[in-house]
């Protein structure tokens, strides 16, 4: 994932459409915080707050935000290369602003050589899994000359690492990334279903707090074809991925520790999308959320009691002592057949942290198999798990 005391990863959340009739009672009885929702247009330190009813322009909104506090653009993909050798990745690039100053006296002088106090950090990560390795490599740059982004499109950077969007008439986007001289990769990213525009009324809400939430945006599966090169020997690769942009200037409320996430990619062509919220004692905030996209991007929400989110086994880091909950069991009710359904969510590499060298804050985020209550597998999933090592609580305000 995304997280770190610099930059901060937002969980997903969702909106409903048209959930069975039991979910639609249990929403009466228990209703989404972003019902009737009014937040403050600005945080205290002056950033915009996101706002119910807000109309997205393309590909306008695909590009930078500096209004906003923090910013991230995410992917995350399953490739098979020759032989169906089997990888997984993530690219990750955040923009957190600088302070917001009112004094014009008190602007420091910058140069555009060296950028201004907008930092830019990105997360690279490749698993091999025949080769039972998983590389990642952080980045940290001032905006300027080897890092930034542009407002009137996606076009993101940071040194030769990059995501853009593409030309194939603005619909597909092309991602570059390396890990440490070891591998690299360039991909064509082209999204099979529509963007989805998680939360109440164009509001994702993260905590009970005002503040506390994000425009979310989404392309819950793209296709991908491209080149993969790891020591030193170069590949096709195809697959398919998942793609997360955030607009935000707060995060977690205080007695959030952290939280579990995961991306589910169903072999009949539908996607779930869960999170856990984690309060510090341990016990689940209401504000969790577990969403499914249908096989037209149709998205059909469940609150906190509709699902259960559940650890089946834990993996200890040799590097920073954190136990994560690398094998998770989600329960909850397939809205196209109103039946219970469980998934489980297994790690194909049990190592699979980002230990937090520039960004401060270790975290869990790795390639994983779905299976269904029969043990057979129906999909590829990444599953992100956060606050392991230290609660988030302090950092994502």
């Amino acid at each position: 994932m995304r997280s770190n005391p610099i930059f901060q990863r937002c969980v997903p959340t969702h909106g409903f459409r048209a959930p069975i009739l039991a979910a639609a009672v249990l929403s009466l009885l228990l209703p989404l915080p972003g019902a009737e929702f009014q937040p403050p247009l600005k945080t205290t330190d002056g950033f915009a707050v996101p706002q119910p009813g807000r109309g997205f322009e393309f590909p306008r909104d695909h590009g930078s935000h500096p209004e906003f506090k923090i910013e991230w653009w995410y992917v995350t993909g399953h490739l098979l290369g020759e032989s169906d050798r089997r990888f997984g990745f993530q690219a990750t690039f955040f923009r957190r602003a600088g302070p917001q100053l009112t004094n014009e006296s008190a602007i420091p002088a910058t140069s555009a050589a060296f950028g201004n106090d907008e930092l830019h950090l990105a997360h690279m990560a490749l698993l091999d899994v025949p080769g039972g390795r998983f590389m990642h490599e952080e980045r940290l740059n001032r905006a300027g000359w080897d890092a930034g982004s542009i407002t009137n499109t996606l076009a993101v950077h940071n040194g030769n690492w990059f995501l853009r969007l593409g030309t194939n008439a603005g619909s597909d986007f092309a991602l570059q990334g390396s890990i440490r001289g070891v591998a690299s990769f360039s991909l064509a990213l082209t999204p099979t279903k529509p963007l989805v525009v998680f939360g109440e009324n164009g509001v994702s809400r993260k905590g009970a707090g005002s503040t506390a939430s994000s425009h979310y945006l989404t392309f819950s599966r793209l296709a991908v074809e491209g080149e993969l090169s790891l020591a030193g020997r170069k590949q096709s690769v195809r697959g398919s991925a998942w793609m997360d942009h955030e607009i935000s200037s707060s995060q977690l409320d205080e007695d959030q520790a952290g939280w579990d996430w995961a991306s589910l990619q169903l072999n009949d062509g539908r996607e779930i999308m869960a999170y856990r919220l984690r309060k510090q004692d341990g016990s689940t905030d209401p504000f969790s959320r577990l969403a499914w996209v249908d096989a037209v991007g149709v998205v059909t929400n469940f609150n906190s009691t509709q699902f259960t989110w559940s650890a089946v086994r834990t993996w200890k880091s040799p590097a920073t002592g954190g136990v994560y909950p690398v094998t998770v069991k989600l329960a909850t009710t397939d809205p196209a057949s109103g039946q219970p359904v469980t998934f489980t969510l297994e790690p194909i590499l049990l190592d699979q942290e980002l230990s937090g060298g520039l960004g401060g804050i270790p975290y869990w985020e790795g390639a994983c198999h779905v299976l269904d209550d029969k043990a057979e597998k129906v999909g590829s999933a990444y599953l992100e798990l956060t606050g392991y090592v230290g609660s988030l609580a302090d950092r994502f305000k």
